[in-house]
Formats: C-alpha cells, sequence, structure tokens
C-alpha cells in the first residue's frame, strides 16, 4: 500500500516521498520534492497525494499479466477474472507478525525451528503435535515429518536455561527487571490416563529417576488421573522468567525453596524478594530463606493461628466495631503480630468483609439445610459429625443397639468455628522480615507488592485457556518436559505481546488471522500470483509498519 512519507534532510529541510510498506520493509517508490517552508510542504504533500490516485488509476488489476502499466478495458477485467482460480491461502502475516516479536524477545537465539513453530501453533490452534504437523502445512506452507517432530521434542528441553536467560534479560531490558523482587505459585495439570509412572531402580535398589505422573491433590477434580505439578516465576509485570516441573505427589509448600534456590543460583543472584501464596509458608522454609538471606512477602492462613493470637488481631484491627458505618471507617487499617513464623502484618478490607461474609452465611445456610436432612455433604464448612460420648448427643443415640447393627451419623452445625470465621471477616494476613531489611518500607507497601501476585494466577489461566496446557497425552519424561517448555515459550511469546498491544492474545489472534495471503492460479498459463488482503486498518498491521 502507498502512501506519504515526510523526513528531514540533512540540509534541514522536509522531504517528501511516496513509499510502500511490504514485509516489514519500506521502499522508497518516488521523491516528490524537499520543501523549506510549510506552504512548500503542503504543496509537495498534495502532489504525493495525487500521484498515489494516479498510479492506483493506471494500474492493472494483475500488473503480472500485461507487460506495461495502463487502464484495463471493462472486457479485459472480465477475462482476467474468468481466468484466475483461487488455489491456497495462507496465514503468512500471522507468522510473519509472530516472528516479529519471537525475535523481539530474543527466543530466536535458541536456533531451533521446530520450537518456534509449535510455540506460534500453541498459541494459533492448540492441539497434539501429530495435528501440528498437518496444521503448520496448512496454514503457513511449513513443513514437517514426524519423524522430525518427535525425534526433536526431547531436544528441547536441553534449550530451557537458555531460555530462561533470555527471558530474565528481555524483562530486564524491557521493564527494568533487577530480581528484586519475584512472584511465584503452582499449579497442576491432569493427564489423559488412569496409570501412574513407576520410579526406575538399578540393579543396586537405589532410585534413579522418579514417576513424573503421579496421584496428587490436583487443581482439577479429576479422581484416578494422574498430574504433575508446576511452579511458575513472573515479574511484577507478569512476565514469565523461569519454571520447574515436580512429580504429581509432590506438596506445593515442598516446590517453594527448591525452585527458588535454583532460580538464585542460576543468576548468581545474592539477595531477592520473593512473594507467594499462603500455601508455601511452614517453619521449615521460613528458616531456609532466613539462612539464605532472601526476603519474602508470603500469604498466611490466619485461621490455622492460635485462638489467643486471633482474638487479638480482631480486637486491633476491628474492636467493638459493627456497624457499617463503624467498619467503614476501618478500611485500609492495618496491624503487625510476632508469631512462630515471624512477623504477621495483617490488614482490615471492607470489600474483603462484605465477600467473606457473603460466603460465611451461604456455607451456614447450606449447613443448615443438611442437618435438617441429616445428610453429609461435600466441602460443607460449617458441618461436623457429632462425636459419640459428648453432652450435646441425643438420648435417642444412646439407645443399645443390636448387634452388628451401624450406629447412626448425626451431623451438627460446628458453632466453634463460625463464631472463629465471624472473628476474621474481611481480614487478610502477611507474613515478612522486610521490615528487618529497610525500615522505611510501611504496611501498605508490602500489601501492595502482594496484591501483584494475580499476575501469576493469569498467566496460569492464559497457559491453561488460550494455550490449553491441559490435558496432556504425552507419556515419555523428556516429551512431557518438552511440551511444558513450548508452552513456557509461548507463554513469554504471548505475554510480550499482549504488554505491546494492549490486547489480550485472544483479541490479537483473531486480529492477525484475518489476513490472508491468497493465491491466484492464471488457469491459461498456469501462473501464479500472490496477493494479500487489504488490512490497513488493522491495528496489528499499524504495529508493524510503525
Amino acid at each position: 500500500m502507498l502512501k506519504t512519507r515526510t523526513t528531514k534532510t540533512a540540509s534541514g529541510k522536509t522531504a517528501v516521498q511516496v513509499v510502500e510498506r511490504a514485509h516489514q520493509k519500506t521502499k522508497i517508490v518516488k521523491h516528490i520534492g524537499s520543501a523549506g517552508n510549510d506552504d512548500e510542504l503542503k504543496l509537495l504533500q498534495k502532489q504525493a497525494e495525487r500521484y498515489i490516485v494516479d498510479l492506483a488509476i493506471t494500474q492493472p488489476l494483475f500488473p503480472e499479466l500485461f507487460g506495461v502499466s495502463r487502464p484495463l478495458l471493462l472486457s479485459e477485467v472480465e477475462q482476467v477474472v474468468d481466468r484466475l482460480s483461487v488455489t491456497r491461502s495462507v496465514h503468512t502475516f500471522a507468522h510473519e507478525f509472530l516472528s516479529f516479536f519471537y525475535e523481539r524477545t530474543g527466543l530466536t537465539r535458541l536456533g531451533s525451528d521446530l520450537l518456534r513453530d509449535l510455540a506460534f501453533l500453541r498459541l494459533i490452534e492448540p492441539c497434539s503435535k501429530l495435528r501440528s504437523i498437518m496444521l503448520l502445512q496448512k496454514y503457513f506452507g511449513i513443513d514437517y515429518t514426524e519423524d522430525a517432530v518427535y525425534e526433536g521434542l526431547p531436544k528441547l528441553i536441553l534449550l530451557k536455561d537458555e531460555a530462561e536467560k533470555i527471558a530474565v534479560s528481555y524483562a530486564t531490558q524491557t521493564f527494568g527487571f533487577n530480581f528484586s523482587l519475584i512472584f511465584y505459585d503452582v499449579t497442576t495439570l491432569y493427564y489423559e490416563s488412569f496409570t501412574e509412572d513407576e520410579d526406575k531402580f538399578d540393579e543396586e535398589g537405589n532410585m534413579i529417576e522418579k514417576g513424573l505422573r503421579k496421584g496428587g491433590l490436583g487443581k482439577e477434580i479429576k479422581i484416578g488421573q494422574p498430574i504433575i505439578v508446576i511452579g511458575l516465576m513472573v515479574t511484577k509485570e507478569g512476565f514469565p522468567v523461569s519454571y520447574d516441573v515436580y512429580e504429581g505427589n509432590t506438596f506445593e509448600g515442598d516446590t517453594f525453596i527448591p525452585s527458588i534456590l535454583s532460580f538464585q543460583k542460576k543468576h548468581s543472584i545474592q539477595t531477592l524478594t520473593i512473594v507467594a501464596d499462603a500455601a508455601m509458608i511452614s517453619l521449615e522454609n521460613v528458616e531456609k530463606l532466613k539462612e539464605k538471606s532472601l526476603s519474602y512477602i508470603v500469604g498466611a492462613k490466619i485461621a490455622n493461628l492460635k485462638n489467643k493470637e486471633m482474638k487479638q488481631i480482631h480486637e486491633e484491627l476491628i474492636g467493638q466495631n459493627q456497624t457499617m458505618e463503624e467498619l467503614q471507617l476501618l478500611n485500609g487499617k492495618s496491624m503487625r503480630i510476632q508469631t512462630e513464623k515471624g512477623l504477621l502484618l495483617c490488614d482490615f478490607s471492607i470489600k474483603r468483609y462484605h465477600k467473606d461474609k457473603r460466603e460465611m452465611e451461604k456455607q451456614i445456610t447450606k449447613a443448615e439445610y443438611l442437618v435438617s436432612k441429616n445428610s453429609e455433604g461435600k466441602r460443607t464448612k460449617f458441618l461436623m459429625l457429632k462425636q459419640s460420648g459428648k453432652k450435646t448427643e441425643r438420648k435417642t443415640d444412646k439407645k443399645r443397639k443390636k448387634k452388628g447393627e451401624k450406629k447412626e451419623k448425626v451431623y451438627i452445625i460446628n458453632t466453634k468455628l463460625i463464631a472463629k470465621t465471624k472473628l476474621l471477616l474481611g481480614i487478610k494476613g502477611y507474613y515478612t522480615n522486610l521490615f528487618e531489611k529497610d525500615e522505611t518500607l510501611t504496611d501498605a507497601d508490602i500489601i501492595a507488592h502482594y496484591h501483584n501476585l494475580w499476575h501469576v494466577e493469569k498467566a496460569f489461566r492464559i497457559a491453561k485457556s488460550d494455550l490449553q496446557a491441559r490435558p496432556i497425552f504425552h507419556h515419555k519424561r523428556n516429551s512431557i518436559e518438552a511440551h511444558i517448555f513450548i508452552v513456557f515459550a509461548s507463554l513469554c511469546l504471548a505475554k510480550a505481546i499482549e504488554m505491546k498491544t494492549n490486547y489480550s492474545i485472544r483479541s490479537v489472534k483473531d486480529m492477525i488471522w484475518d489476513i490472508l495471503d491468497i493465491t491466484f492460479t492464471d488457469r491459461l498459463t498456469g501462473k501464479q500470483f500472490v496477493k494479500r488482503m487489504d488490512a490497513a486498518d488493522n491495528p496489528m498491521v499499524k504495529l508493524l509498519e510503525s
């Protein structure tokens, strides 16, 4: 597409040119002239616009069919159209667009076309590796054999460490990432299988390799299906910089220290601050973080505190204030308390209070209904089984049972748990040792850092929804880890695109997918002509042209 461009010359004048942008390159079609003032500039710009219009009028529909550029007669247009047939359409622009960002992130330095193309397809249409071979040819005209893909997959995991270094380098150059703050979280991926991987042992009985797919507590309820555990680190902007894969029976908190220490060693970091949710906190983890001089902000499970500590937190944050007007005035109030796991910072939020209260009332109503039916309910917080021998036991329960007859279960409301829950409505806790290292920090600083943890959760949502990292059909450990690595590369690419364009990756995909390169074949001569759909107003086209 032709357009007018102005540029400053060495003499200080403004040159007016007609240029054409194609395949990420700008070609000067005609130099109109150089202006020394605004009046001359306007005149030259009008001349450039007339030149573009005149050229468009005289340009043949398919100049390749004619030796000269001249106006087409109507009969000639009809003949040209009748002789042409559409023989192919490919998404070359989409590949060019993704390649632009793939190079921008630095991932081209890995030197793997297979990784690049599988990462692209994971963004466009996630599917099995076998189907990927077919779609790469269909969408982009790129050919791979099955052998090339399946033999190349295990080799990809050798690029993991270098890919993470590239991700860190991109984050450093683009967002000023300096390792001072990193966010960590864990998710699980399940498998379309009901068989766990067995551990491998040598002849002497020593374990040489743990089975990766194991039964465990997954984020999705998939009974009997083995899972793996993924630990992910991102910057405060949400850009992924590292990940680790763990066996499915690994407890979330047990991934925390190995991942952090591996990251620290890999990048020769003296100190950093890690932000994570409440599942990562334990006395052992806290001690190891302190031992390595690492700072932390970790969510606290304040419901697991001692009753004395919970009452102290309630009294300092809420006290006797119970009306909505009184509670509203407490919004944002915070306090600190020393616990066996270190300093605990707590704050009160009126928004969180309303949310917690609604959830509590919903659970109480559910529990009351189940008690009326004397029925067990799944995931019912305030329902409990009445213990025999308690004073609250009904007399009818004490009747002598016949031999072999099972005692009837009786369900009641857990009033103690309700009372404890009411004490903590609207209150959130955070363990941290940052105040020891920087006395200028405020409670609000710590809380603000913790609230950025949603970036990791969003990254996992992208991986699971847009990139469809689950379910996985690979069986060999190398292939499984290669699959996760491809998802990581796709996630880096997706986040780089989102942060540059301010569009979701799903919206970007729709926009770049609308632009086709169409191949026309002249049935008379067999000649082929490729034309790209006009999409001058497409924001992604404008981005590449800018």
